[in-house]
């Protein structure tokens, strides 16, 4: 339940930052395209990955030096499309209630 709650949760806030890039309509190329332009551009590496829904893949690209993030969708046929992007990234760990305690 928990594991839902937070890809709900992760998968909503892309969906309201999408709105941040490309006009609201997700950039898309072949997966080295994307990810060659995301290392060499703005120096983001891979940290995070998770299956979206049943046929796609979302990573997170960030960067230490600039702070900048990326979210990727990959889907089946090896598109990638930039969902999202933004800037000031944070990396936190916080603590989550014990299973069977109301949050």
């Amino acid at each position: 339940m928990t594991q839902q709650m937070f890809a709900l949760s992760f998968g909503l806030a892309a969906m309201l930052a999408a709105a941040d890039i490309a006009h609201g309509a997700p950039q898309c190329d072949t997966r080295e395209a994307v990810t060659s332009l995301l290392a060499d551009r703005y120096g983001e590496t891979r940290r995070a990955v998770g299956i979206a829904g049943q046929a796609a893949v979302m990573e997170l690209y960030v960067s230490d030096t600039t702070g900048t993030w990326s979210i990727t969708m990959t889907l089946a046929d090896g598109t990638m499309c930039l969902m999202a992007s933004g800037a000031n990234y944070e990396a936190v760990t916080d603590e989550l209630p014990a299973k069977g305690t109301p949050a």
